[in-house]
């Protein structure tokens, strides 16, 4: 193991200007072959060396793992010495912290691969998911990445969800099967000797999936490989959403370059329940915002290059301004959640919810605390009636699911 240190027609009318994405400043070159693993970790003690250890066990063999301590406070050092001392494939590297952001973009300069791939330092490889992945990029050289789905286990390992990936991602929902989002497919060959029998068969999916990807994120960061040409091409993670969204952020611009590809099976173990993992609640906030930054410049410089129906279009206007504003009203920002409640509204009137979190942000909180309290009583009472049964306005996270 290596040791180093280092600190290192829409209208947009309440929302800044914000800049393009950053140009890419990568060698479009790396080492033949090899697959540069990037793990940001923050203290994460208890559970990086598992993730480490996923990456290390690969069927496929040319790669190495570079470990991104974002400051950890805990034993995340020394426990990843005393487990990989050995290990010429880790590369462990201390950093001030910085957010994810800053360290999967600090991992992204050390890379030295052909291929680069990402992996949470709570989540696990399945043993074959490089091997398929890289076959699937060497057979179709128009692909730049590929992403697969995932299974939800607990603390313990004990399956939850078999198929995570359309439970997590609320824009799923409109893509109820892989058909509606790719053009095409594709089975792989099984002339390559050298792949391993623990390579399941999976179907592989195509397309130019932009376009789907404005309505929100389809690709879980730990489930993707992409080439270094196509990471050159799209550049850095946005260092300005430390809190949530830069991952979303990074496939609508990775979609955005070309063609990617989707494997029809689940090649990670995506771990819930842990004490420290991002949820919605917490972040619903960072979450709209980034959403909002995101899409952003692909509307105003490049819409022509946006191929969705006039009520996709509508809808995605409706979502983007309408979270934000539902999550400034829950962070008691009335006056700046009223601005971009009414822009939603424009798009569409009939929004119960919507309406009423408006109508809230006008009222004294004294009497908006009263008519709540009022509202949840009567609910209470309501829900007591077995065949009384009260509608709801839902409307799930574009990026993230509402519940991981």
């Amino acid at each position: 193991m290596i040791l180093q240190k280092s600190d290192v027609q829409v209208t947009m009318k309440p929302f800044s200007k914000v800049r393009k994405p950053e140009m890419p400043r990568l060698d479009p070159r790396g080492q033949s072959g090899l697959v540069s693993v990037i793990v940001p970790t923050y203290n994460r003690g208890y559970c990086v060396n598992t993730s480490i250890e996923s990456a290390l066990a690969q069927t496929y063999r040319d790669l190495e793992v570079i470990v991104i301590d974002d400051g950890s406070t805990d034993n995340t050092r020394e426990v990843i010495a005393a487990a990989f001392c050995n290990e010429p494939r880790v590369k462990y590297v201390y950093q001030s912290n910085g957010g994810t952001a800053v360290a999967r973009n600090h991992g992204v300069r050390l890379a030295r691969g052909e291929f680069m791939a990402l992996l949470d330092s709570d989540d696990l490889w399945k043993p074959w998911k490089t091997e398929l992945q890289v076959r699937a990029l060497r057979e179709r050289p128009e692909i730049g990445m590929v992403w697969t789905d995932m299974e939800a286990v607990n603390q313990d390992g004990q399956l939850i969800a078999p198929r995570f990936l359309r439970k997590m991602y609320g824009a799923y929902r409109w893509y109820p099967d892989d058909e509606s989002l790719f053009p095409q497919s594709f089975l792989l060959s099984n002339s390559d000797k050298d792949h391993s029998s623990m390579c399941p068969p999976g179907k592989i999916w195509i397309g130019d999936i932009f376009s789907p990807m404005m309505m929100g994120n389809l690709v879980h960061t730990s489930t993707i490989l992409m080439r270094r040409e196509r990471l050159a091409q799209v550049g850095f993670f946005p260092e300005n959403l430390r809190n949530a969204g830069e991952d979303y952020d990074f496939h609508l611009r990775t979609c955005h370059r070309g063609l990617v590809a989707f494997i029809d099976v689940a090649s990670i173990y995506y771990r819930v329940g842990w004490h420290d993992q991002i949820t919605m609640k917490d972040f619903d906030f960072f979450f709209a915002r980034g959403y909002l930054k995101s899409i952003r410049p692909y509307l105003e410089s490049d819409r022509g290059r946006i191929c969705l129906p006039k009520a996709m279009v509508q809808a995605m206007m409706v979502q983007a301004y309408g979270w934000i504003g539902s999550a400034l009203f829950e962070r008691g920002k009335r006056k700046a959640a009223r601005r971009f409640l009414a822009e939603s509204l424009k798009y569409k009137l009939w929004q119960p919810r919507c309406l009423i979190t408006l109508i809230r942000t006008m009222l004294p909180r004294r009497l908006d605390r009263l008519l709540l309290e009022g509202y949840h009583v009567i609910s209470s009472m309501r829900k007591r009636t077995p065949e009384s049964k009260m509608g709801h306005d839902i409307s799930l996270s574009p990026t993230m699911s509402s519940k991981l």
